[in-house]
């Protein structure tokens, strides 16, 4: 059987997401646009990493989507409903294209072999979203320096989270090939039950950057005209800089690294508070 964006969906959904994705913040006449972008996104993310499929097949898919949103066909139905979405809106496709890159990317390519490379990726992987978001909300480009840097935070943090399993069941590898090798670490160590003390401090290494982007993008929020908006991004502000420092001392591999629930109520709730006490 030929495979189909449909038979390749994994059924992962927003609320399995590590970040809020169109929470009840943002204004209802936003949401819808968030979620068929995420839709959007969502299913072209699951094309690209469902490993039943030749890469051929994914990229044929992926290309039904590009050339759907492109408006040059009507094959998918997930790029049909984003299309008639940025009509509406009148978005430019293009955040959504920039996405695309990066999933046909993911059928090709499966190692980095640079930080840069890594943030390059995140280019097309992580920066279009909240560029996306922001377009929406008619909001002044200016504050994409900063949106780009903690999308590119959200990647990275979740590219660390998912090391093992990522190594494990799609042979796919973020962790930049350099810096495995001059910690003496191996790719084969992402195999295991257990980082070994090289990979742990690669690992650490990461995180210590990805503090950084954090660091670079603390001003978002306060750039931010729309309130609510601007009171989500505090929130997913502080569970990346939560989940980050928890990459400092817990091994993906060997431990759990995500919020749960209530653990994530509660960050939210106090980022929340202090953003609208500013």
């Amino acid at each position: 059987m030929t495979a189909s964006a449909a038979t390749l969906a994994s059924g992962k959904g927003h609320k399995d997401e590590n970040f809020p994705v169109a929470s009840f913040l943002l204004k209802a006449e936003h949401r819808a646009p968030v979620m068929a972008f995420y839709h959007f996104a969502r299913a072209a993310d699951d094309v690209a990493d469902n490993e039943s499929a030749s890469a051929a097949e994914r990229l044929a898919l992926l290309g039904a989507m590009r050339s759907t949103l492109a408006g040059t066909s009507d094959e998918n139905a997930e790029a049909l409903a984003l299309r008639g979405v940025l009509a509406e809106y009148k978005l430019s496709p293009q955040h959504g294209l920039d996405l695309l890159t990066a999933f046909e990317q993911d059928c090709t390519v499966s190692r980095h072999a640079t930080w840069d490379s890594l943030i390059d990726y995140c280019r097309v992987s992580a920066m279009p979203v909240g560029r996306y978001v922001l377009d929406v909300h008619h909001e002044d480009r200016s504050t994409w320096v900063a949106s780009d840097a903690l999308c590119a935070a959200l990647q990275v943090i979740n590219h660390l989270q998912d090391c093992g399993k990522d190594y494990r069941a799609i042979d796919r590898v973020y962790i930049p090939t350099d810096m495995l090798a001059a910690a003496g670490a191996s790719i084969e160590d992402l195999g295991a039950t257990r980082a070994s003390p090289a990979l742990r401090s690669v690992i650490v290494a990461m995180a210590e950057r990805t503090l950084g982007l954090l660091a670079e993008s603390s001003v978002f929020s306060g750039q931010i005209r729309d309130k609510r908006l601007a009171v989500e991004v505090a929130i997913i502000h502080r569970l990346a800089e939560s989940l980050t420092r928890r990459l400092l001392t817990h091994d993906p591999l060997s431990e759990r690294v995500h919020h749960g629930k209530i653990e994530m109520a509660g960050l939210a709730a106090w980022a929340a508070v202090k953003r609208l006490a500013v």
